[in-house]
């Protein structure tokens, strides 16, 4: 004799087992619950049901449904009043839709859905495992939580996702073991996120990514849901790699590379851009000597590294920058040069020498000093750029051809071999 058995799972999910039922009652079964208006949506499909039978006249199997809020004690009484006649009547129940016409139903209304297709679809109901969605099709289609959204979640809600909302989703799968189609909307979100790197890279843009690992390779960040390396030597930041977990750092693309999975990010450029707005060639500032080298030395200007050459250091001569300079020293240098799309600075201390060779002697006169030297330094440039304009100009008066004047920049290297002022 046939049974049927219903239990309750989770949120509004409704269980129903049915032993040995022949495969016209699976189906008649089928049609009658399908049509129930107290369903949102179910994976009671017909064909489905009546498949599991084909092999022989009675078979057990098993599927669910979801209940529109609020009317589970209606349904539960409904969906025993069905059951209590197949028990009594091992007869196929009849519904008022037979089978002959319940699968010329199914066929009018079948659409065809290929694994990777986008389509459109309607949330019916949401819980803790995942969307559940009417795509048109015959069988419950269903986004795990895991697919609902490019970031990690617990429930569809924290990624907006609520019942009788609609969206796109794409398809995974057509048919899983439960019967149910399975669906993605990170699949989406994930093809969104690279053609928005290679945008944003594209134009040079200055991104914010959050760190969510470190190694002894550099650290990993979250950029647009997608997973980014920035290697040690581009993490300008001063805080400890094994505090920055959590922390939100400004960042510029190396690498946007989908096919290899390659998304390569430089915490140092978006630095180096940042700060080189706020100051100029001929600048004055305060910097931390980071490493000596024997060609000079590195050192952090507000999270740049710039180079102070030992060219640069002083007017008089120097065999070891080490005699002049140690990791730590606060020093005043001025700005020589600017390379933003590299995130480098070129540094001179020479410049600011009241006299030639305060940079070996008294180092602190230097310091003190600086901004005073800076200041007429910055009025002899004025000065050879007003002349060289000036010549610029006689010359075009005279017929000549003369090519564009680049400024400071240049005049950086003009006033190059000239001797620092004598202070008063």
């Amino acid at each position: 004799m046939a049974s049927a058995l219903l239990t309750r799972s989770s949120g509004c999910t409704l269980g129903l087992s049915l032993n040995y039922v022949a495969k016209k009652q699976a189906t008649c079964l089928s049609s009658a619950l399908t049509g129930c208006p107290l369903l949102s949506r179910s994976s009671f499909s017909g064909s489905r049901l009546a498949a599991q039978s084909f092999q022989q006249s009675r078979t057990t199997c098993s599927t669910k449904a979801v209940l529109a809020p609020g009317t589970d004690t209606e349904f539960l009484a409904f969906a025993e009043n069905i059951a209590a006649k197949i028990r009594n009547d091992p007869t196929p129940v009849d519904f008022g839709l037979s089978y002959d016409d319940f699968n010329q139903a199914l066929d009018e209304n079948e659409f065809t859905f290929e694994v990777g297709d986008i389509v459109r679809g309607k949330v019916y109901a949401t819980d803790r495992d995942g969307v559940y969605v009417d795509i048109g099709a015959k069988s419950t289609a269903i986004c795990p939580i895991s697919e609902c959204s490019i970031y990690k979640i617990d429930h569809p809600e924290e990624a907006g996702i609520e019942p009788d909302s609609e969206q796109d989703f794409m398809i995974l799968r057509n048919d899983n073991p439960n019967g149910e189609m399975v669906l993605s909307i990170r699949r989406i979100q994930y093809e969104l996120a690279w053609d928005k790197c290679r945008k944003l890279a594209a134009e040079d843009k200055t991104v914010t990514g959050t760190v969510v690992q470190e190694n002894r390779g550099g650290i990993l960040v979250l950029v647009e849901g997608l997973r980014g390396f920035v290697p040690l030597s581009h993490v300008a930041t001063n805080i400890p790699r094994e505090q920055l977990l959590g922390v939100e750092l400004p960042l510029k693309f190396l690498e946007v590379d989908e096919e290899n999975l390659r998304l390569v990010m430089s915490n140092r450029k978006a630095a180096a851009k940042s700060q080189m707005s706020s100051f100029g060639v001929g600048d004055v500032v305060i910097g931390t000597v980071q490493a000596v080298k024997p060609y000079g030395a590195f050192i952090d200007v507000g999270g740049i590294n710039g180079l102070l050459h030992i060219s640069q250091i002083s007017h008089d001569r120097i065999t070891n920058v080490e005699t002049v300079l140690s990791e730590g020293d606060k020093i005043k240098v001025m700005i020589l040069s600017q390379d933003s799309d590299r995130g480098r600075i070129s540094l001179s201390t020479k410049k600011l020498e009241p006299t030639p060779g305060d940079m070996l002697r008294n180092p602190q006169l230097v310091f003190d000093k600086a901004d005073e030297m800076a200041k007429t330094f910055k009025e002899r440039v004025a000065a050879a750029e007003a002349a060289a304009r000036a010549e610029e100009n006689r010359l075009r008066a005279e017929g000549f051809s003369t090519g564009p004047f680049s400024g400071v920049e240049e005049l950086g290297d003009f006033l190059e071999d000239e001797p620092a002022a004598t202070s008063s």
